[in-house]
């Protein structure tokens, strides 16, 4: 069977402009692969079926281009993969396009969100068939082998004589060194890395993508929904069996991967095997991971830095114990300093700290608190981030216990918290303090820790404009952005410290109005991208 895989994103990715394309002629895009429907494809050639992959963060692949392909090639199923509820919307409006253009086809969604939601989408959503909930390798071979007839299908969730069926839930794949390595090459993007900052910087034009070593996180973090979608179990691919598809990106031409794992520092004797294979083999790829501050595998850093390793993110989230305590991070400043001087210690090129600003029963101490703590700790970049409350995470439960949030009629949105928590402080005296607590961070940073700043701004000035890395440098002091018109801040044309407010204010608008700015938003991004490519060297487009 032919099948369409598309990977439905928010405008939140960058073409880089047409000359600086790469050597095989793909458009260069910066953020990360979508490994999910990859991986997809590898299971369904493997399995003798066919498959066409189609990422939305290709300017050349919109909406309009996926339709006439669904016309021309009459595939029989085409899935709609998406990760958050700020890809909803724009999974919804490309779902009823295609129904409208093709009655028949199959039509199904995937992704965490979809999962989390299932019998709600499929409400909101008829047009789509099915909702498949969980792991999509073997679902998806069970769904092809019963298009027709899907009762026996676990994890499927459909419409049968007007009322919504849930299929019993398919039971957590343990084995995953069964599956094929995702299929990487036949989607004609490459990607660039970059870091997570409000201002995305480039750190290699090596060829990049991403791998899955393991699923799932057991930490009950209130703000995260990981535990439940994967029901509280973390699951691993042996060390061999990752250690081989590096073996095999090297030989594609791949210079740096990054692993999304959702906890990659959780087992110390396997990341040994994966560091130690990387020896034997004589590789040179290089990674990054995220992991947690109080890693029992902390011991391990120097082999990762031997290993390649260049980068390691901690979810470090506040510097105040109270609200660590409040988010249910279980792990104490002492562990966050210790961690993060290992892994400088150990030889760990970049380290990153996510933090969160707006949380609940924070106070402007606080807040200030994160910053000077984020200051003093040796962290080469960071980024902080307005916290935003979803459906299926503790933080929404107590929500609606506490009548903030309507399970009925707001399952589907995304708010600050800030927003709609009276114990969380108003969002000028966040967006203020945030903004002054940056300007100390990074006088802080260039006077106190000038050799590894001017190394890390050594490496973004080998492939970004100079221009751009003062702008990252000074944005702190420049103030709010003024004048921007309602389609460049829905679209989030604008600054990626704008994404989270804009990701929220789409969640709210009626399809009527969603189509009306996505149509507004497109314009807004074709003029941006044309004047940006007559005018600078390597800009920061977005596209979609």
């Amino acid at each position: 069977m032919r099948v369409f895989l598309v990977h439905v994103r928010d405008p939140q990715f960058y073409a880089l402009p047409a000359k600086t394309r790469a050597k095989n002629g793909n458009i260069r895009v910066m953020g990360f692969p979508p490994i999910g429907i990859m991986s997809l494809s590898a299971v369904l050639k493997e399995a003798g079926h066919e498959c066409v992959m189609f990422d939305q963060a290709n300017p050349d692949t919109p909406n309009a281009v996926i339709l006439e392909q669904i016309h021309h090639q009459q595939p029989s199923l085409v899935g709609l993969s998406f990760l958050s509820t700020t890809s909803y919307p724009y999974a919804k409006i490309l779902a009823r396009q295609i129904r409208a253009a093709n009655s028949k086809v199959k039509l199904a969604f995937g992704g965490v969100f979809a999962s989390l939601n299932a019998p709600l989408v499929k409400l909101q959503c008829p047009e789509v068939d099915f909702i498949c909930r969980g792991d999509g390798e073997q679902l998806i071979l069970d769904l092809l082998a019963n298009l027709e007839e899907p009762e026996g299908v676990c994890g499927l969730t459909w419409m049968s004589d007007g009322r919504v069926v849930q299929n019993p839930g398919r039971p957590i794949e343990r084995h995953l060194d069964q599956w094929p390595f995702p299929d990487r090459e036949s989607l004609k993007l490459d990607f660039v890395e970059s870091m997570p900052l409000d201002v995305p910087a480039v750190l290699s034009m090596d060829r990049f993508t991403t791998m899955q070593t393991s699923r799932g996180c057991p930490w009950p973090c209130v703000f995260c929904d990981i535990p439940i979608f994967n029901e509280g179990k973390w699951r691993a691919r042996s060390a061999q069996h990752v250690v081989d598809e590096l073996k095999y990106l090297e030989s594609l031409g791949y210079g740096s991967v990054y692993f999304v794992d959702d906890h990659f520092l959780l087992q110390p004797k396997r990341i040994e095997a994966i560091c130690q294979g990387v020896t034997n083999q004589g590789l040179h790829i290089q990674w990054g991971i995220e992991g947690r501050v109080d890693s029992v595998a902390q011991h391990l850093f120097p082999a990762m830095a031997k290993a390649h390793c260049r980068t390691v993110m901690f979810g470090i989230e506040s510097g105040s114990q109270a609200i660590l305590d409040r988010l249910k991070k279980e792990q104490t400043l002492q562990e966050v300093e210790t961690a993060v001087t290992n892994a400088k210690n150990a030889g760990i090129e970049i380290v990153h700290g996510f933090f969160t600003v707006g949380n609940p029963d924070e106070t402007v101490e606080d807040m200030k608190a994160t910053f000077d703590f984020a200051a003093k700790l040796p962290l080469d970049t960071f980024g902080f981030n307005r916290l935003c409350v979803y459906r299926g995470t503790p933080l929404w439960q107590e929500y609606i216990k506490r009548g903030l949030v309507s399970e009925a009629s707001d399952w589907y949105k995304y708010f600050k918290c800030s927003e709609i928590d009276p114990t969380c402080l108003p969002g000028e005296t966040i967006n203020h303090v945030r903004q002054e607590g940056l300007k100390r961070l990074f006088i802080y940073k260039l006077t106190r820790y000038p050799l590894q700043t001017f190394r890390l701004l050594r490496r973004f000035l080998r492939f970004m404009p100079v221009r751009d890395v003062v702008y990252l440098i000074m944005k702190p002091f420049l103030g709010q952005k003024k004048g921007a018109t309602k389609a460049e801040i829905l679209s989030r044309a604008v600054e990626h410290a704008d994404m989270k407010d804009a990701a929220a204010q789409l969640t709210h608008l009626t399809d009527e109005m969603l189509h009306n700015v996505l149509e507004a938003s497109r314009v807004e991004r074709q003029r941006i991208q044309l004047e940006a490519e007559s005018s600078r060297e390597l800009p920061m487009v977005p596209a979609r």
